[in-house]
């Protein structure tokens, strides 16, 4: 099996005091703290609210578990899913806050919820949060890289930074993507109906409109209010209802924004954070794949037309932490740019994603005089350099060889201590 070491996650995690996991669930919350900490006592807690005892194969009430917790805190303590606990257990954290170390881990929407954007949150000030979402962009690359290179090395990359995949992935990535979605595409139904609570469930189809919508492209606040509305999931065409709903998502790390320049309001365009669920939740517009038994071909279609897209989104998050700068979204008359870096809104890096076996003469002059109307620096990735008929002027040619050159490089800086 692979096991991709995440060190920035895993830096996070060692920093001292007490920390909560939080994120959707398969991104690899446990994985990390079992393989890759050091801990004296683990626990997780079961549905019904009993306790098992990892470590000694036992499990016991939460009364009893409440009775045992503040003599456990002299080491290092890990409490899974620990929302499933009564509330009671909130106040025998703050009547013991700032003893040992303790490790809390959640998957629950709802309680991420109250605890990072509701006022007079329980546990604010006693933990630190700590988002686990998909694995960072540079570790996936390094980690794949023993095994793949090239083109396919990107691709995978891409996909497998959703760790539920990596168990079953066998290359070609493309075919792979078809096989798991048309064979898995109820258990990924299951795994994101899981991320909403029973506190949550009467909203549960607005959240899912709200992806839905955004894998067919309706990437604005507006655009989103205008599709729920049609669809009779809200009262309002009014984007402002929307706020609370997308702001929850970005800080589960299902969706990211990015700001769009060019205009005076401030304005975000959403993505999805997985490219997998973003591949569901088009099949479903699209097919209502979970429901009918389509043709895997028209599945690998859709693979086959996302996965340029997919790419591009992950190059540019990619270059957002290489460089540490933001990721924008240029809104300027004929003018749209696959990756446009920068900070205090100011461009400082533009370029383009073609993702294709062949990039012609006329397409290159395109790209170099649409790149040339942003003063920054310039770039094009392509899968190969065979894939060029000519070479541009004054833009910088990156191939998959040079992106993982540059992340070899920049891990070499960051963990040469």
């Amino acid at each position: 099996m692979r096991i991709i070491p995440r060190r920035i996650e895993i830096s996070k995690l060692k920093t001292p005091g007490w920390k909560m996991l939080y994120g959707r669930r398969k991104t690899g919350k446990t994985f990390l703290v079992e393989h890759f900490l050091q801990y004296d006592e683990f626990f997780f807690v079961g549905r019904d609210g009993t306790v098992y005892d990892r470590n000694r194969n036992g499990k016991m009430s939460y009364r009893e578990f409440f009775a045992i917790f503040p003599r456990l805190l002299n080491g290092v303590v890990v409490v899974d899913e620990f929302h499933r606990l009564p509330g009671e257990f909130l106040d025998l954290l703050h009547m013991n806050s700032g003893k040992g170390e303790l490790i809390l881990i959640t998957s629950t929407l709802w309680l991420a919820k109250k605890i990072l954007l509701g006022k007079g949150s329980p546990l604010l000030g006693i933990v630190r949060p700590i988002k686990i979402s998909l694995i960072d962009e540079r570790d996936i690359l390094i980690g794949l890289s023993k095994d793949l290179s090239g083109k396919e090395l990107i691709e995978a990359a891409t996909y497998l930074r959703e760790p539920l995949l990596i168990p079953y992935y066998t290359p070609p990535v493309r075919k792979f993507l078809s096989d798991f979605l048309h064979d898995s595409s109820l258990m990924i139904k299951e795994l994101i109906g899981e991320i909403f609570t029973e506190e949550e469930k009467r909203l549960t189809l607005v959240y899912e409109g709200i992806l839905k919508g955004i894998s067919n492209g309706k990437t604005t606040s507006t655009e989103l209010s205008s599709y729920l509305f049609s669809l009779g999931l809200i009262e309002k065409d009014n984007p402002g209802i929307l706020q609370k709903y997308l702001g929850i998502l970005t800080e589960m790390g299902i969706l990211r924004k990015v700001e769009v320049i060019g205009k005076r309001r401030k304005k975000f365009h959403y993505y999805h954070v997985s490219p997998l669920f973003d591949l569901h939740y088009y099949l479903e517009a699209k097919y209502a794949y979970t429901e009918l038994d389509i043709p895997e071909k028209y599945i690998r279609k859709v693979v086959e037309e996302k996965l340029p897209l997919h790419v591009e989104d992950f190059i540019a998050e990619l270059f957002s932490k290489l460089y540490g700068m933001k990721r924008l979204y240029i809104e300027l008359p004929n003018l749209q740019l696959d990756v446009a870096l920068g900070s205090f809104k100011r461009i400082e890096i533009v370029g383009e994603v073609k993702w294709k076996e062949f990039v012609g003469r006329d397409e290159i002059r395109k790209i170099e005089e649409k790149l040339s109307r942003i003063d920054a620096r310039r770039f094009l990735v392509v899968p190969s350099l065979y894939a060029l008929e000519k070479e541009p002027e004054g833009v910088e040619v990156l191939t998959p060889e040079d992106i993982l050159r540059m992340v070899i490089e920049d891990e070499g800086s960051r963990y040469r201590l």
